[in-house]
């Protein structure tokens, strides 16, 4: 990093704008530029942040640092730069559908051909292949790799690629993993934690009887009447039923399910399953499994769950709900907000590196005979099945967080007293919400300037039609009016990008690396009748050698932080240079570290903690 000092002798008066050009020299050297602060004869200083590459021959022509709305620029050179910015910037970032019914995404074959400026400084490091197989090796997996389709010979054997790292999550998991508390546990606080909902009538489709479950149930009441007293959830996997299992490898065939998983909250009020089916279609060859049941068939039952659980996390929680829908973020904030613009400067830190990551994604990992079909049963095409399915539940409010725990009626702490994904969601959206608002009463004395913001109402207008492909039904606003609505946006696209993502991406490997806990595909369908389990039949369903070894170097890699990473309220670059805004940032980190403190007090002496909510490791974007 260097700095530079020019003096300039003659008096240039006000200045508006400083263009700054880069000459070509023998060979390719890209400048990032910082910024360029500019003292002025009376001693003012004037800031010109940059933070962005100048490349080849180009000039780039700067405003201060002072956020500006439209309607704050009164004179042409100030309009022009601000329009010329947003037409080159549309040339540049522009929409395509990858696949029918997706959100866009970026029109950007490779992560080579996209702006210099959303690039990744060193495109190695987030070589998935490489990554993968580094993992593998730094897992010392890499020698059960041509053991592709040999099945491992008992669940003891699945350790000689487990890593032992003493008195963690991943370590209690293998321990405890056959338990009824533990399957319960993960649906509150694993790495999906988002679907588990209240149960308020018991679905057709699930013939469950009080006679099955009356073992189960604590309380001296029937089934009916735990329903009423909301006792019981429900957890449903109806999108998986139709998805095409994986079939590029003519050596495996690989099965999916769709089950239905009731639950059960005991006197201890933890959550325990009561009864799971592993299809949608009641019938003889259909059975409802239970704890009651023999040991091996309740336990293959929640073996099914627990991979249907993971096809639906990685790729409706995890790739849909988080990944895509920032990048619709990401690429409409480019087109729509130039660099003065306020809103810009707020979210700006919250787009870093996400356009790449999914670009690099589309070219290596979730492609045609991309790494995803290596261990996945939804590889081959069925990931793509269900995005496409998924669209219908992806609404504005479900991206709220406390109206989407409402609407499960997950969100009273009394009832549901060990639920932390939730707990900590809402202290950490509260935050953001509080900085929000801050932000937006400096700069929108009323809902009439929100109105009036005419690139506010392009960038909504983009998410909605391009994002959302215009669906009504999404809930996403064409719009916003008020002070009060666009503080609720901007805390769902900044809790979105940074928190939702945290909570579901980096506990993959705490939870998924006891592969039988996670199993990426089943090699045997599902039973149709009890009583026939054995443990073989078990090992013989679960992932052989080679594909269990691809799924812990996957799971790994997408655990790991950035080098560098810039946590939650970490804002080094200095787009926002006045002191309001300053303020409001220190409060803002000073709300953030309080709710550390909370979370680390309450995870004291826990065996399993639950930090992945926690602000100082929440990364800022969506960037792995």
């Amino acid at each position: 990093v260097d700095s530079y000092d020019v003096t300039v002798e003659e008096d240039l008066g006000e200045i508006q704008l400083i263009k700054i050009e880069k000459r070509k020299y023998w060979y390719q050297d890209d400048w990032y530029l910082k910024y360029i602060t500019v003292k002025t004869p009376v001693g003012d200083y004037l800031e010109f942040p940059c933070y962005r590459w100048i490349t080849d021959e180009k000039e780039v022509v700067l405003r201060d640092g002072r956020a500006k709305l439209p309607r704050d620029d009164k004179t042409q050179i100030l309009k022009q730069h601000r329009r010329k910015e947003l037409e080159s910037r549309q040339k540049m970032y522009r929409w395509k559908e990858w696949h029918p019914g997706f959100p866009l995404s970026i029109d950007a074959h490779s992560h080579s051909e996209l702006p210099r400026d959303i690039q990744f400084d060193n495109e190695k490091g987030i070589d998935f292949i490489l990554n993968y197989t580094k993992a593998m090796e730094n897992l010392y997996v890499n020698r059960f790799m041509h053991m592709f389709q040999s099945s491992w010979s008992d669940f003891a054997d699945f350790e000689r690629i487990f890593v032992r790292i003493s008195n963690t999550i991943s370590e209690y998991v293998m321990q405890h993993w056959r338990e009824d508390f533990m399957f319960g546990y993960q649906f509150l606080n694993g790495c999906n934690p988002v679907l588990i909902r209240r149960c308020t009538e018991i679905p057709k489709k699930l013939p469950v009887t009080m006679d099955m479950v009356e073992c189960s149930l604590e309380r001296n009441l029937t089934l009916e009447e735990e329903v009423k007293q909301g006792n019981i959830f429900i957890v449903d996997y109806e999108l998986l039923d139709g998805v095409d299992a994986n079939k590029t490898d003519p050596c495996t065939i690989q099965y999916l399910a769709a089950p239905i998983c009731l639950l059960y909250k005991n006197l201890e009020k933890k959550i325990v399953p009561i009864a799971i089916q592993l299809g949608q279609k009641p019938g003889p060859d259909n059975p409802i499994f239970l704890p009651s049941d023999a040991t091996y068939d309740w336990l293959l039952a929640k073996i099914w769950v627990r991979s249907s659980d993971f096809h639906v996390h990685q790729t409706v929680t995890h790739l849909l709900r988080t990944h895509l829908v920032s990048e619709v973020f990401s690429i409409a904030m480019f087109r729509q907000l130039p660099a003065v613009h306020p809103l810009f400067k707020l979210l700006v830190p919250h787009m870093r590196f996400t356009i790449a990551i999914n670009t690099k994604a589309r070219e290596q990992l979730i492609c045609e005979c991309g790494l995803f079909d290596k261990a996945n049963a939804t590889g081959g095409g069925g990931h793509v099945q269900m995005v496409q399915k998924a669209m219908k539940d992806l609404t504005y409010s479900s991206l709220c967080f406390p109206e989407e725990m409402k609407a499960k009626g997950m969100d009273s702490k009394e009832d549901i007293p060990y639920y932390y994904y939730r707990d900590d969601g809402i202290k950490v959206w509260e935050a953001i919400k509080s900085f929000a608002e801050d932000v937006i009463h400096i700069y929108y004395e009323s809902d009439e300037v929100v109105c009036e913001d005419v690139e506010l109402q392009a960038f909504v207008k983009d998410i909605y039609v391009y994002g959302m492909r215009g669906v009504k039904a999404s809930g996403f606003p064409k719009m916003i009016r008020t002070r009060e609505t666009l503080a609720e946006y901007l805390t769902v696209i900044m809790f979105t990008t940074s928190a939702q993502h945290a909570a579901v991406n980096f506990g993959q490997y705490d939870w998924c690396s006891w592969i039988p806990n996670a199993p990426p595909t089943m090699r045997c369908p599902p039973p149709t009748e009890k009583g026939t389990v054995t443990i073989e039949q078990i090992v013989e369903s679960l992932p052989d050698r080679g594909r269990s070894c691809w799924h812990l170097g996957a799971v790994w890699a997408l655990s790991q932080f950035q080098d560098k990473e810039l946590f939650l309220g970490m804002y080094p670059d200095e787009h926002f240079v006045e002191r309001p805004v300053k303020e409001a940032m220190a409060k803002f980190r000073k709300n953030l570290d309080e709710i550390v403190n909370t979370i680390s007090e309450r995870n004291k002496n826990k065996k399993l903690p639950y930090y992945y909510l926690s602000p100082d490791r929440i990364p800022n974007s969506v960037a792995v």
